[in-house]
């Protein structure tokens, strides 16, 4: 009898105790949380195993789950693919380009959309489950940005590629959305229903991914202010100024934490690794007028990230931001690199796609969008980004002049989406509308 008590006091307590044989890690997938993936060795790409194509731009970055691929698109679709064959599984069209990467958490997949609107919907069916609205989205403009012409015109920033990716903060009793918004907001909803829960204003759009570490979110602005607030109030524990100046204004890129220090890049222009705790300046790289948008990947003590005018992947200590080294591209580096191995994928604005071995930081391989092959040619100078070669000699402080170069660069194919790795299978999106997948070569 004494047995069959204490039998049922254990079968009470394994039932009622749902946390016991729970995760560390909660089941959450963020495209930007984690950039480190399994691999072994240096592995280069191997052989196109299907690409998929959308009707519209490919600015947002690929996440994969459950053999499913997740992507969005300028063409207003979020698109469900199956991994291995890249069938369509569903699409969910909303009323504006999806420049947003998604989130995926309990069979939800998270979004924004150009709409005005973010959203949470099944991951297995593609059927909305809540939407979120916002005071609106938009690309992130200025009345005669930079000192262009005409000066009364409200001009849109031409690099200014990404809305904000929601991210899930969770604790015991707690699951929110975490997400920024063009106006200006940070918003936290519950995760199932969508109700908001708390929102932090600033002074400008907010277009970076928040970064969620233990009970602090990280984000910076186009306000140029790098922020940290508690996850469950939104209150602010406290904010870093970056420099404002025309051209070098904002924080696009979304941060990284290591060992009790954030970094992150900003336009004007530098890296910064900031004490996570109290916000306090360690050290800023300068980036040489180049505007760091991509988001910094940490390996074995080095930072990897990307930028854009000396078209760099570099390489950095994360103790001191000393340069170790860096690997140049043919145009800006605005993806941000993945690392499995020894091998570091990034993408660049020509549409070349590069797999380069950490180990030997000499041996690479680059595969370029079927769109470069075709009008590099014509539209680079000696293979490489040239805004004044493009231009050909018309006046670049006009700024319809600046869009039709920048039209003249997408007819390559640029890859500002950031690749993601899963079952020896790289996904990343290209301007030329297609999603790509390769797979891997194997490590010898």
């Amino acid at each position: 009898m004494k047995r069959n008590f204490t039998l049922l006091l254990l079968y009470f307590f394994l039932i009622f105790s749902p946390n016991i044989f729970s995760q560390n890690k909660p089941n959450v997938l963020n495209s930007f949380a984690n950039r480190v993936f399994s691999g072994k060795g240096y592995q280069p790409l191997q052989d196109l195993k299907w690409k998929f194509k959308t009707d519209g731009k490919i600015f947002s970055s690929p996440i994969a789950q459950n053999g499913i691929v997740y992507i969005g698109s300028e063409d207003g679709c979020f698109y469900a693919i199956d991994e291995k064959s890249g069938n369509l599984k569903w699409k969910f069209k909303t009323n504006g380009a999806i420049h947003s990467s998604a989130s995926i958490y309990n069979d939800l997949v998270y979004f924004g959309s150009f709409d005005g609107h973010y959203y949470a919907v099944n991951a297995k069916t593609g059927k909305e489950v809540w939407h979120f609205k916002t005071k609106g989205e938009h690309w992130y403009s200025e009345i005669g940005m930079w000192g262009m012409k005409p000066s009364d015109l409200l001009m849109a920033d031409l690099w200014g590629f990404y809305l904000s990716t929601p991210t899930v903060y969770l604790d015991p009793t707690t699951a929110l959305v975490i997400f920024g918004s063009s106006d200006g907001n940070m918003y936290a909803v519950d995760a199932k229903k969508g109700s908001l829960k708390w929102n932090f204003h600033t002074k400008a759009a907010i277009h970076s991914t928040p970064l969620l570490e233990k009970s602090t979110v990280y984000f910076g602005g186009w306000d140029g202010v790098f922020y940290a607030l508690d996850c469950k109030t939104g209150k602010e524990k406290w904010k870093f100024s970056t420099e404002i100046k025309t051209g070098f204004t904002g924080i696009q890129a979304s941060a990284t934490v290591s060992d009790g220090i954030v970094y992150f890049g900003a336009r004007d222009p530098y890296l910064f690794a900031l004490d996570a705790k109290s916000g306090k300046l360690i050290w800023k790289y300068n980036a040489e007028n180049s505007w760091i948008l991509s988001t910094a990947v940490i390996k074995d003590h080095t930072i990897y990230v990307g930028t854009s005018d000396t078209y760099a992947l570099l390489a950095l200590d994360a103790k001191t931001g000393e340069e170790k080294y860096r690997f140049k591209g043919n145009g800006y580096v605005y993806s941000s690199p993945a690392i499995a191995g020894n091998t570091v994928y990034f993408g660049d604005f020509t549409g070349n796609f590069f797999s380069l071995n950490l180990l030997s930081k000499k041996e690479f391989q680059v595969t370029p969008t079927e769109n470069r092959t075709k009008y590099a040619k014509t539209i680079l100078n000696n293979d490489l980004l040239d805004f004044s070669h493009a231009a050909k000699a018309t006046d670049l402080s006009i700024y319809a002049e600046n869009q039709r170069v920048m039209n003249e660069f997408y007819k390559l194919g640029p890859i500002v989406s950031s690749p993601f790795i899963s079952n020896n299978v790289i996904f990343y999106g290209s301007a030329d509308g297609y999603l790509y997948a390769y797979n891997l070569r194997k490590a010898k």
